[in-house]
């Protein structure tokens, strides 16, 4: 995607652990985010360093976080983003902060974004039911568990419930996952 700004004036939040998110689920579609306009947040449980893993278990790039979960307000933003990692999401699932947050998105209409294990979340926040998804293939049945209806394909975008829901499969899509939070951002 070339840089055109069709994004300026839109701020979104990324939610993470201090340690095992997976390093491009992070990186990546920020660094798109960016390149078209949008301010980015990371808000991680610690106001210390994230540090990333490459496929769960090579150590991957550190990212600085600028805010906290605890600290964090949805009316700040107009879209989350929940990266994956199997240490990362596990965490998140259970954080209440980041439950928190998610659930604010969802009610206040804003686009929520997940990709490979972030999805999990979706699951303890309720916000998978009724919903058509995608995850990390080993995440089907928790997500249909809990009322959604799983999809194999590199990006699920569904509109039909109360805001934009936004779900990839692996770090190999990333491209579309990124490409539908900016179609999401910019009405397109």
């Amino acid at each position: 995607m070339s840089p055109d700004g069709k994004l300026d004036g839109q701020h979104v939040l990324v939610l993470t652990t201090n340690y095992g998110t997976e390093q491009d689920e992070l990186r990546k579609p920020m660094a798109v985010l960016r390149e078209n306009g949008a301010r980015v947040t990371v808000a991680a449980q610690k106001d210390e360093v994230v540090r990333t893993l490459v496929s769960d278990r090579r150590p991957g790039a550190e990212v600085q976080p600028d805010t906290t979960l605890a600290e964090a307000e949805e009316d700040a933003y107009d879209a989350v983003i929940v990266p994956g990692g199997t240490l990362n999401a596990d965490s998140l699932r259970t954080d209440a902060d980041a439950r928190r947050l998610v659930s604010a998105f969802a009610e206040a209409g804003k686009p929520v974004a997940a990709i490979c294990h972030g999805p999990w979340l979706l699951v303890d926040s309720g916000l998978a039911k009724g919903r058509e998804l995608t995850s990390y293939p080993s995440l089907r049945p928790d997500l249909e568990n809990a009322g959604g209806t799983w999809h194999d394909r590199e990006v699920v975008v569904d509109t039909s419930g109360p805001h934009p829901l936004i779900t990839s499969r692996t770090p190999r899509d990333i491209d579309a996952f990124a490409a539908a939070i900016v179609r999401a951002l910019d009405g397109s």
